[in-house]
């Protein structure tokens, strides 16, 4: 039996006693008792986006394998196979979804059996429907709360540099402008979509842009750096694991994909995803389905998958570094986000908005942008991009002005630098920075708002 809101003409009803995440749940009621699942439908179909029912436990695990569930609400006492032992064999095969236990028998031996098969939380026969409806609503808190800290834990494994303007595209530049229709264009679409273009050009605030704008922004985004996951820890923190999956693994933990579930995944340095999870990956995108390590299923998946590189993909799938079935795959839908200095006054109008920032972050007065800064900052060459622009401001409110390479920067219109090619004075403004720093290669590639390997790659060249 299937009672599925989808199919219906008219919308869950948002009841705020009971919290707002209820309206999109989609919950499994097992029970073999037709007169209560009857109830537990009428009391969950009207608030609810999807229902299911199965009248035993073989049925309710062709659900699972079908769909995708936030809660179970699973009766304890059935023919053929009781609700905690089908529950403890579950587990042990892949499912994290929360469950709530309805039973009569409220002794302790029951609530042991519970707590070690992962039940949250209990209903006693009979019950009433507020009470039903608050135990939903607490395991539907729990579950988003779980999620959101987990993904804002990813986020602060980020350099503090990657975490600024999360939600804003600025800047009225043609290059920009032409960014922002485009996602405006695709976002509402489910294609995925491939963000290209250097290190600092707002990559992750242009997915986030894709997200807000989409019919999944009340979802969570989940930003995934496949360039700072140890290569021996990216499956199990992409697809989940079991208990006892691999040396380590005391809990079953759900993969960052499921945290996405419904909204949006952003995967930024796909061309640094380990070959060998190439292939998992793109069955994921095909199937839409994700296996935990150590799980005998794969668990029904949906979100938007959102790509970002800063590398040639295509001179990879070449070199055989990444997969061309995998490279198509996501190539869908591509946009370029230009380089800052590609981007005229964009420069000027985003540094003032972070003088103003850090002025009042920082409990510190701004510092005037003249117009010698202006035309500096203008004619500057940006290979950091945004980032480095940002981390210019921060240093120069802290130290109250603007440092001297800056300034000196030559004011002629004619853009002559002395006879100095871009890569002589990108070589100049690295090596000074080294030196500010005493050779902090780290430092100095957080200062410049580049990676480490780059400041690596640019020593080796220079014989420095």
């Amino acid at each position: 039996m299937s009672q599925d809101r989808t199919n219906d003409t008219a919308e869950p009803v948002t009841d705020p006693e009971f919290g707002p995440w209820l309206a999109q749940a989609s919950i499994l009621i097992v029970d073999d008792e037709p007169g209560i699942r009857n109830f537990l439908v009428k009391i969950l179909l009207p608030r609810c986006k999807l229902i299911e029912v199965a009248a035993d436990t073989k049925e309710a695990s062709r659900k699972l394998d079908e769909q995708n569930f936030d809660v179970v609400i699973l009766d304890n006492i059935m023919p053929g196979q009781n609700g905690l032992d089908w529950l403890a064999e579950q587990r042990t095969i892949g499912f994290f979804a929360d469950v709530i236990l309805m039973t009569a028998y409220a002794d302790l031996d029951t609530a042991i059996g519970a707590l070690r098969a992962g039940v949250v939380d209990f209903i006693l026969k009979p019950f009433r429907s507020n009470q039903l409806l608050n135990a939903v609503a607490r395991c539907l808190d729990r579950m988003r709360l779980q999620r959101e800290n987990e993904v804002l834990r990813q986020e602060l494994k980020s350099p503090s540099h990657q975490i600024y303007l999360r939600n804003k595209l600025l800047g009225e530049s043609k290059a920009i402008q032409h960014v922002r229709e485009t996602i405006a264009r695709v976002a509402p679409l489910p294609t995925s979509v491939l963000l290209t273009g250097k290190s600092g050009t707002g990559k992750e605030v242009a997915a986030r842009s894709l997200h807000s704008l989409s019919n999944r922004s009340d979802k969570l985004f989940v930003p995934i750096n496949c360039g700072a996951i140890p290569a021996d820890m990216i499956e199990s923190e992409l697809f989940g694991h079991l208990k006892g999956a691999f040396t380590g693994a005391g809990r079953a933990r759900e993969g960052l994909f499921m945290h996405a579930h419904g909204g949006t995944v952003f995967l930024d340095e796909i061309g640094e995803l380990p070959y060998a999870l190439q292939t998992k990956l793109l069955r994921v995108l095909e199937d839409r389905r994700v296996r935990p390590v150590g799980s005998e299923r794969e668990v029904p998946f949906d979100a938007r998958f959102v790509f970002a590189t800063n590398a040639d993909l295509p001179k990879r799938v070449e070199a055989g570094a990444f997969r061309a079935d995998l490279y198509f795959r996501i190539n869908v839908m591509q946009i370029h986000l230009p380089p800052l200095k590609d981007r005229g006054d964009d420069v000027v109008e985003l540094a003032t908005l972070f003088m103003r920032e850090f002025a009042q972050q920082l409990g510190m007065p701004p510092i005037a942008i003249d117009d010698r800064v202006r035309a500096s900052l203008a004619r500057y060459d940006w290979p950091g991009n945004i980032r480095e622009l940002r981390n210019l401001i921060e240093r120069t409110v802290i130290l109250g002005g603007f440092p001297e390479d800056i300034e000196r920067i030559p004011e002629d219109d004619d853009g002559d630098n002395g006879g100095q090619s871009l890569a002589e004075i990108e070589r100049r403004h690295i090596l000074s920075v080294l030196r500010e720093v005493g050779g902090d290669r780290e430092e100095a590639a957080r200062r410049l708002g580049i990676s480490r390997k780059t400041v690596d790659r640019k020593c080796v060249s220079w014989h420095v």
